[in-house]
């Protein structure tokens, strides 16, 4: 399920707020929600929305929701006004809608006006609705599990503009996100009528189309057809271009300058992105550090602060590290979180819903960096308010002096090199010239003016610890958080895998916090033996990247990445709590790093939040 955050401070403060957002302070979160939750349905996500929002979530971008043909394609549906039977009812999308108004945000459905299932209802019911040559019906793109649909045939045209207005009757949503725009088999003038025909639908209701095209640059004779956002689709193309190895400032510059200047041609938004369901599993299965690495970060930055609408891909707070097979809706495994990431993020958020020189028309200015190539920064302003970004791509830490910057008080909104530990606030003084050090893939985010101070929370330590004395265990260290996954073997029983999931790769190994340093610790029980097996595989990217192979399996010993053989066996059984509840049949929910824990269950060490109350158990 996704992150729950243990603490509130002013970037809670923000994000929770149900102030209406305006066009260019909005975040939008594309969800798939058979992935999202591990019941995969509308009621499951339905209790998660207060996560996203408290991420700094204004926009849920659900994708195909409808009933799936026989590919398992969401975007080869079978019938427009229906939902997929395993997501839930009508009602209970309806449910999620109202929920998510409650919390000021909006919902948007994916829409696929191309083409439908080769087993869709109209198939029979209407062929006179597809494209055909010959007599046969044709398959676009060479897509074999979809039939193209005729834009020519004014039944077709009806009956799609219907469907659009079904789901504002029975669900209220509030937009679309439409795919496949560029098909040279939708004619602009069918956008040209249906979008304000269904602005215009219901009085008092405004419905916002996002198309799923670079407009400004690419499909340039849509500029008229009436979008409220486009992709910034050769800006992601750029960056990823830049991928993990890029580390030249100039080269960074030359793609934001790029997309800036083709932001002016058009008069609609655009929404930026690292990632999406195309790059995360359609083209080869890349995840975010497979594309960026450690640009992960910085590049999160540049995509929130430099311009339009930027958009968080399903579980891409958890540092984006899985891949989603969306056809098969992969379930995202919120145990292998990145708090760096999941606070970056909600930081950002919160900046771009409090400080008004985010907002989308306001210019972007370049800073004179000297002496350091790797180092970009560039500020913001909009009257009184304003912001400055620095950015570090070097794989070193680095000085760089920065000049022309608007001397006086500022505040340190978020500083790569704390985030990890939780959002903070810091005032400093800078001068028209001023000098930083920031580490490798470094960042920082100032705001002109003064604000009250928050110091970041003190990292919580995770001392590894056994539940019982006689599990059998291992704990593995790493400095990067992603998912992984355990495979264990030896002779007992013929050789077999002890694990659960005796397929590879195995088992999922559990987060169980962080070290002094900031490495994650991640555990591994065997439930199924009642010894322990000889050897030993620890995997991560589904099992694609063996970490440890094949090695020695030490019961309860703590391996660290790097390392061949553990550097310790851990003996520690229990730690005594200095919380104690009331009553053992408690039934209430207590929130511990991210997972609800019925009050019936013994609680492990950590961070509790109940009713609103904070308690540690140590």
């Amino acid at each position: 399920m996704p992150i729950s955050l243990l603490a509130g401070d002013y970037v809670d403060d923000i994000n929770s707020s149900t102030a209406v957002r305006t066009s260019g302070q909005q975040v939008i979160y594309e969800m798939n929600v058979g992935s999202f939750t591990q019941a995969g349905t509308f009621v499951a996500a339905q209790q998660q929305l207060d996560d996203l929002k408290t991420l700094g979530i204004d926009i849920v971008w659900l994708m195909p929701i409808y009933p799936r043909g026989t590919s398992g394609s969401p975007y080869a549906a079978t019938n427009f006004q229906q939902t997929n039977p395993k997501y839930g009812s009508i009602d209970d999308l309806k449910a999620f809608v109202s929920r998510a108004h409650e919390l000021g945000m909006e919902v948007w459905l994916d829409w696929v006006p191309n083409h439908t299932a080769t087993n869709a209802d109209w198939v029979t019911s209407h062929p006179e609705y597809y494209a055909k040559s010959g007599g046969q019906m044709i398959h676009p793109n060479n897509y074999g599990d979809v039939w193209q649909l005729d834009y020519n045939n004014a039944g077709l045209v009806d009956a799609m503009n219907d469907c659009l207005k079904f789901w504002i009757d029975q669900c209220d949503i509030d937009g679309y996100r439409c795919d496949y725009i560029s098909s040279s088999w939708i004619p602009v003038s069918y956008w040209q009528n249906t979008i304000p025909l269904i602005k215009q639908y219901k009085a008092g209701k405004n419905i916002t189309f996002l198309g799923e095209a670079d407009i400004a640059q690419d499909v340039t004779r849509l500029k008229t057809a009436g979008f409220d956002y486009d992709y910034a689709w050769h800006f992601q193309g750029s960056l990823a271009n830049y991928g993990s190895a890029g580390n030249a400032s100039a080269r960074l510059k030359a793609f934001a300058n790029t997309l800036l200047d083709a932001s002016k041609t058009v008069d609609f938004g655009r929404m930026l992105y690292l990632t999406n369901h195309d790059q995360n599993f359609n083209d080869g299965g890349r995840t975010l550090t497979k594309m960026y690495g450690e640009n992960r970060y910085p590049l999160t930055v540049l995509a929130y602060s430099l311009y339009g609408m930027p958009m968080i891909y399903n579980g891409q707070e958890t540092g984006g590290n899985q891949i989603l097979d969306y056809f098969a809706d992969t379930k995202i495994d919120w145990n292998a979180k990145d708090a760096k990431m999941c606070n970056t993020i909600r930081t950002l958020a919160a900046l771009k819903h409090a400080v008004p020189a985010l907002s989308d028309d306001t210019p972007v200015e370049w800073v004179t960096v000297t002496n350091n190539s790797s180092v970009l920064a560039y500020t913001r302003k909009s009257g009184d308010s304003q912001v400055l970004v620095i950015l570090n791509m070097a794989t070193s830490a680095s000085n760089a002096t920065l000049t022309g910057l608007d001397a006086g008080e500022w505040s340190l909104w978020l500083n790569s090199e704390t985030i990890a530990q939780g959002a903070g606030r810091k005032q400093q003084t800078l001068g028209a010239t001023q000098p930083f050090t920031l580490e490798a893939k470094g960042y920082r985010v100032y705001v002109k003016g003064n604000f009250s101070e928050e110091e970041p929370p003190a990292p919580e330590v995770y001392t590894p610890v056994l539940d019982s004395a006689d599990e059998i265990s291992i704990f593995f260290e790493t400095p990067t958080p992603s998912s992984y996954s355990a495979w264990v073997w030896g002779t007992l029983g013929g050789g077999e895998a002890y694990c659960t999931n005796t397929s590879w790769p195995g088992d999922a190994m559990s987060f169980m916090g962080q070290t002094a340093t900031g490495t994650n610790v991640y555990k591994y029980t065997i439930t199924k033996v009642s010894e322990a097996p000889q050897y030993l595989i620890i995997s991560k990217d589904n099992g694609n990247t063996k970490i440890y192979d094949g090695v020695d399996f030490v019961n309860h010993g703590y391996y660290v990445e790097g390392n061949a053989t553990p550097t310790q066996v851990i003996t520690t059984t229990g730690i005594e709590s200095s919380f104690q509840r009331q009553n053992p049949t408690d039934s209430r929910v207590y929130t511990i790093c991210g997972q609800l824990m019925d009050g019936r269950q013994p609680l492990r060490p950590g961070i509790y939040i109940q009713n609103g109350r904070k308690f540690i158990m140590k």
